[in-house]
């Protein structure tokens, strides 16, 4: 039996901080049914623009960093001549999810620090500027530095799903969900298209340019249109604008800062995520399993020039043109979920035994079927590669092995949502961490295992990690509800 001390959450300061800083004069505020400062209350085509710029913002960064995929061994062999190989390439890639490894710890605790706006903000810029420093790369070491830093400045991955947890309410968020992840999946596609045809043509530099361009637009829209979603955030800014009229801070006295106190508060802040994953036993095991899901993304986009190059002898152009077969199997995966995500937790929720209270499990039934297709989608693209089948199989097997690692994907962040209310951000921030680990080092191991046991086996080795994961979100869906109850930040309300 826990003690009191032990069954108070692990953030109880920052908890206490935030409900201190709604009150005035003794009086706890919140939203009232009606007030034009919830977010959940605002107008409809207001919040699906909100949806809209998000999508933009998600589209970019992805355009960003695939956009390389297809010509990273051109561009290695540019700046490095006859020095670079196949782990430079590889790392030219994957080096991206290193940066969004690292900047999730800061981003996500400071949105729920300081609101969602000031932090978006201020991230696009930083990603502009390392956009920039991208193209202007003259080395292969400054070129994996700047895009480790444009990396580390995307907010979207880490704050997207919280902000739509902010606008819409638990049964509405699954198609709002299926949007935004359409969007990058389509600049995944789009990106390697467009950079092999300009690449062969105007060069390299020329593709992170126009990203850049489409960042600096993206910015111009969120700075003048994007407003705070968060609650904690809100009203605070409430009870400081309540406190101004009311001239309580005229007729106070500067208070000397606590800089131990605002030292701890950031510590708290920036260890909130693992606070809030290591907390949860099925936020660990669900984020190992996403971050295996997720890394075939890389094994898939790493291996596949390469493929398509050497063994069918397809151009840079060419190879740039087949990413486009990723869109389809995303689009698939979204309309899947985009239909259905929704309607099964509603379906679910009505059956139940309390038909007025959803559980974040009833997000997972589509999340299991991804995850047992996906093993099945990974051994097959390998052994077509390696028995060198007509292209058209392999582009199939492609499409095959996106929809099912995105339909796996995709209800995972709802539950994550669900299941963790205000510290979302937070648990996300944990989940992507882990994903972005898994997707840069597990596909450097695709080359070794290429060079040992040729594509048909190697992949049936990962294959094997995939099937070995997926009893996961399986086990989730039965005993999820009854495991959330022994953590603090995904206990039932």
């Amino acid at each position: 039996m826990a003690t009191s001390e032990e069954q108070q959450p692990l953030l109880r300061p920052i908890v206490e901080v935030a409900e201190a800083d709604t009150k005035h004069d003794e009086v706890i505020l919140d939203f009232e049914k009606g007030d034009p400062e919830n977010p959940r209350e605002w107008d409809s085509k207001f919040k699906w623009f909100i949806v809209f710029l998000l999508a933009f913002m998600a589209f970019t960064v992805t355009f960003t960093c695939i956009g390389v995929v297809p010509i990273a061994a051109s561009i290695v062999d540019e700046l490095e001549g006859k020095h670079g190989g196949a782990s430079t390439t590889a790392l030219l890639v994957t080096i991206w999810e290193l940066g969004e490894a690292a900047g999730p710890l800061l981003i996500a605790p400071l949105s729920e620090v300081f609101g969602r706006y000031p932090v978006m903000n201020g991230c696009n810029i930083v990603f502009i500027i390392a956009t920039f420093l991208a193209a202007g790369s003259k080395s292969t070491r400054l070129l994996i530095a700047a895009r480790w830093l444009t990396g580390f400045a995307v907010a979207s991955n880490v704050l997207n799903p919280s902000i739509i947890g902010d606008i819409f309410d638990s049964d509405q968020r699954g198609s709002a969900m299926s949007l935004i992840s359409l969007a990058p999946l389509i600049g995944g596609a789009v990106g390697p298209a467009i950079a092999g045809a300009i690449a062969q043509t105007l060069g390299w530099r020329q593709v992170l340019l126009m990203a850049a361009g489409l960042a600096v637009i993206a910015e111009i829209l969120f700075l003048t249109c994007f407003r705070e979603t968060y609650k904690m955030a809100i009203l605070h800014s409430r009870i400081a604008r309540l406190k101004r009229e009311s001239g309580e801070f005229k007729s106070s006295a500067p208070v000397p800062k606590n800089r131990h106190e605002d030292l701890l508060k950031i510590w708290h802040a920036l260890t909130r995520p693992f606070a809030v994953l290591f907390g949860s036993s099925v936020l660990m095991a669900l984020s190992l399993q996403a971050s295996v899901s997720f890394s075939f993304f890389y094994v898939m986009s790493i291996s596949l020039p390469s493929i398509l190059q050497e063994t069918y002898g397809f151009n840079p152009a060419e190879t740039g043109a087949a990413f486009v077969i990723f869109s389809v199997g995303s689009l698939l995966s979204v309309l899947l979920c985009n239909s259905f995500l929704d309607r099964i937790y509603i379906t679910l929720r009505n059956r139940s035994i309390a038909p007025d209270q959803g559980k974040p499990e009833y997000r997972l039934p589509l999340a299991v079927l991804g995850a047992v297709l996906l093993p099945f989608s990974v051994t097959a693209y390998g052994w077509i590669a390696h028995l060198a089948l007509p292209v058209p199989l392999l582009l199939a097997s492609v499409a095959l092995l996106d929809f099912t690692l995105l339909t796996n994907i995709i209800p995972l962040q709802a539950y994550v949502v669900d299941a963790c209310g205000l510290y979302s951000a937070s648990a996300m921030t944990g989940v992507i961490v882990t994903r972005c680990l898994m997707g840069t080092f597990l596909p450097l191991a695709t080359e070794p295992l290429h060079q040992i046991l040729g594509y048909g086996w190697g992949f049936t080795v990962l294959g094997g990690v995939a099937a070995a994961v997926a009893v996961v979100p399986i086990a989730v869906l039965r005993y999820g509800s009854e495991w959330r109850q022994r953590s603090e930040y995904t206990r039932d309300a």
